[in-house]
């Protein structure tokens, strides 16, 4: 199968007809001869039309660069909008600075100057995204919305099932829960069923609400109950009790099998993040460098219809777990004990402490409200955690989604291979099928100094130790959805 990038998944960068021709021109070019991933060239034009000039040089991307200086517009058309940064930035807490890069952290000082935010918190597993840092929580004024602050991947959900069984079946069995994970779950963009999945996400009534939501009804049946690719995982192993209480249905301390996945709203969710985003700053005229914080007001009809799509794009990034556990708990003859799950990359209506209502936007990142439970997972060779949220206003009632890249996708490939990560699992006692080198645990941070430097907003309750992982094959992340 070709590799092939749309330019309709280039218009949210490039609005100007001749720019963007040529950019997808470029696109093709970098794809076909295997020089970038499609990930790597959306995220390089990310950077590069908000900071063109530090591009013109580039050999890859200098006309690119040029072009974008000349002809993209910093400003929308005049009958549009068009709103200032403020001077400075508002003030807002860093946790774990020591370890976060300063691109993430420049980019949530533009985060911080837009006109309708109002306060904000960052994880200490921030690195890099789209518009806000990844590890970002944001607040705006309760009636604006941020498409690319909830992100692409619209409610990439943790979700955790806790079986009665002893933590020494699964390690005497692990050739079985791999087949297990292997006849039960599909990986990679293209994954799909052949025929619709019987679930109640298809009554919901957003899907007759909004045509454009209708338009992807197809997609998402197809996808639903599958999981993506890059840091997309489902995966077996042992959850730890630590602490005997009502939280964890006062399980006794000891070990217990488990299965955690870790996936979104798929294709379905993605269409919605670039369409309105596309609308968001089509309607919201911002500086360069701020662009991809452009946002929807929910009085118009197109914030209504966004709220409605993400609301949605929630219940079915659900729906995708629930059909994953049902297959998994069914082969393996048990019904959960205990179910975990949480949402990151969504916006809820909440106050801050002061009474004011806001929209907090938690992009890779944990809800940690107090007393609320979620789920922090490490990389394939590290223990994740099930934590109490402690509800830390500082941290805007947050905590970290997880370790955090500590470097690209790109470095990493130049970086590992597939020969070391699998010898660092084998030493472990961990079994990986598929996985890619970018997915290396040596590109993430340590996780015990994320852990630690969260002290003040989660308790830590247990740990969940992986033992069979799947993640989506090499190849299976550079094809392209067809459906």
């Amino acid at each position: 199968m070709k590799l092939r990038i749309n330019n309709s998944e280039l218009k949210p960068y490039f609005q100007h007809k001749e720019l963007l021709k040529k950019a997808g021109r470029l696109a093709k070019k970098l794809l076909k001869s295997r020089q970038y991933t499609k990930k790597e060239v959306l995220a390089v034009y990310e950077q590069l039309v908000q900071t063109p000039e530090d591009y013109v040089k580039d050999e890859v991307f200098g006309e690119i660069a040029e072009l974008t200086l000349a002809l993209q517009p910093i400003v929308p058309e005049k009958d549009m909008p068009f709103y200032s940064l403020r001077d400075e930035a508002l003030p807002y807490q860093v946790f774990g600075e020591a370890g976060i890069g300063k691109n993430a952290l420049d980019q949530m000082e533009v985060a911080m100057k837009l006109p309708v935010t109002v306060a904000g918190a960052l994880m200490p597993d921030a690195h890099q995204g789209y518009g806000l840092p990844i590890g970002g929580v944001l607040a705006t004024e309760a009636d604006k919305i941020i498409p690319y602050a909830v992100g692409v991947d619209i409610a990439c959900r943790m979700s955790l099932s806790v079986f009665d069984i002893e933590s020494t079946y699964l390690e005497q069995r692990k050739p079985t829960f791999k087949n297990y994970l292997g006849e039960h779950t599909y990986f990679g963009i293209a994954a799909k069923n052949d025929q619709p999945l019987e679930d109640a996400i298809w009554e919901h009534p957003g899907w007759n609400t909004i045509p454009f939501v209708k338009s992807l009804l197809a997609k998402a049946q197809k996808q639903i109950g599958t999981s993506g690719t890059g840091n997309h995982f489902v995966e077996w192993g042992f959850l730890e009790v630590l602490e005997n209480s009502a939280d964890l249905a006062y399980l006794p301390k000891g070990k217990y099998v488990a299965l955690l996945s870790h996936s979104g709203s798929r294709g379905f969710g993605a269409n919605i993040a670039n369409h309105y985003t596309q609308l968001a700053r089509e309607m919201t005229g911002l500086p360069r460098e701020a662009q991809h914080l452009a946002w929807l007001d929910l009085a118009t009809a197109e914030g209504q219809e966004y709220w409605i799509a993400m609301n949605l794009a929630g219940a079915y990034a659900q729906a995708c777990h629930q059909q994953i556990h049902r297959r998994l708990a069914k082969a393996l003859g048990k019904k959960p004990l205990l179910t975990i799950e949480n949402h990151h990359n969504f916006a809820w209506k909440e106050q801050l402490p002061n009474g004011q209502e806001v929209m907090v936007h938690r992009k890779g990142a944990t809800p940690a409200h107090k007393g609320e439970l979620g789920i922090i997972p490490a990389s394939m060779l590290e223990p994740g955690f099930i934590v109490r949220g402690r509800g830390e206003k500082a941290a805007l009632q947050s905590a970290s989604h997880g370790a955090g890249r500590a470097m690209s996708r790109r470095k990493a490939r130049n970086t590992f291979t597939m020969h070391e990560i699998k010898k660092q699992l084998q030493q472990k006692g961990i079994k990986l099928m598929g996985g890619d080198v970018d997915e290396s645990p040596g590109a993430y941070k340590n996780i015990n100094e994320v852990m630690n430097a969260q002290q003040d907003l989660v308790d830590i309750l247990a740990r969940f130790i992986p033992r069979v992982v799947r993640m989506a094959e090499a190849e299976q992340n550079k094809k392209g959805w067809e459906g």
